[in-house]
């Protein structure tokens, strides 16, 4: 796996820079050296951020591709390229998957999934045109390795950040790139996801997605961190070249329940299979 021990100069991008993990990723990267563009959906909030950390603010919204590449472009014109790129901007409110509108789904995946997608094909190219290479780091969530209810539309998007940045992992390698890629799996982190339906737009109006109150969340399985702890994490990751990021070890107990499950399938798919062998007629004649 590709990595970026030396970050200082480097230019790096962060989608929802201006608050949250994207906030203390950005932040963590300034302290590296790195020259840094932050991308984010509110422009009071991203001219405010931008001017507290020394970086570069750019709107944009990451569901809409004509907005990223618009994003990848005012980049380039200012630092000539881009060496990092978080895909970072997410949404998080919450329902039963029974309670969600067609119009729930689609403000979800346009944002946690496509906003992915539409960073990693704008921002590839220019990562891979660098002789000293780039980055990839995308944010998915502890949801994308356990699902858990009312999260049922966020963990889909979150697997699917998971699925894609393993694949996308696995052709950079086989390629023999020097551009690698990070899945950044974060456990409970203090920012304001929790208030995502102040940006919900327009043409997604309506519907079961709810946000929720982060002081009522029972979770006595591990810590809550700041996003600039995130931000840490992170920059060890790219640094390293790490495929997964994770900021709370203590929450393995969760995915390894869904290892051991998926492991005793398994088992019964295999004694099932011996069973039908054994009782299935000869084929000698």
């Amino acid at each position: 796996m590709s990595a970026l021990p030396d970050l200082r100069e480097k230019v790096a991008v962060v989608t929802g820079g201006a608050t949250g993990i994207g906030r203390g990723i950005a932040e963590q990267f300034r302290a590296e050296g790195m020259r840094v563009v932050i991308a984010d959906i509110e422009p009071e909030t991203l001219r405010n951020t931008a001017a507290e950390i020394d970086a570069v603010g750019i709107h944009t919204d990451v569901s809409d591709l004509e907005s990223v590449r618009a994003l990848a472009r005012s980049a380039t014109e200012r630092f000539g390229t881009v060496h990092v790129i978080c895909n970072n901007a997410g949404i998080g409110p919450i329902a039963r998957i029974a309670d969600m509108t067609i119009e729930d789904w689609h403000w979800m995946i346009g944002v946690n999934l496509y906003g992915v997608v539409h960073g990693v094909q704008t921002f590839l190219p220019i990562l891979a045109a660098n002789d000293d290479g780039g980055h990839i780091v995308n944010t998915s969530s502890i949801a994308g390795l356990v699902a858990q209810p009312r999260l049922g539309a966020y963990s889909v998007t979150k697997s699917g950040v998971v699925a894609l940045t393993e694949t996308l992992a696995a052709e950079l390698e086989q390629a023999g790139s020097k551009v690698g890629a990070t899945v950044l799996c974060p456990g409970a982190v203090r920012t304001n996801i929790h208030k995502s339906s102040r940006n919900r737009p327009r043409r997604h109006a309506g519907g079961g997605l709810a946000d929720f109150d982060v002081s009522r969340v029972d979770n006595p399985a591990y810590r809550w961190i700041t996003s600039r702890e995130a931000g840490e994490v992170v920059v060890r990751a790219v640094k390293r070249g790490d495929l997964y990021a994770l900021t709370h070890p203590e929450s393995y107990g969760m995915v390894e329940q869904r290892h051991q499950a998926i492991a005793a399938a398994y088992e019964r798919a295999a004694e099932d299979v011996g069973s039908i062998r054994e009782v299935a007629p000869s084929d000698a004649r």
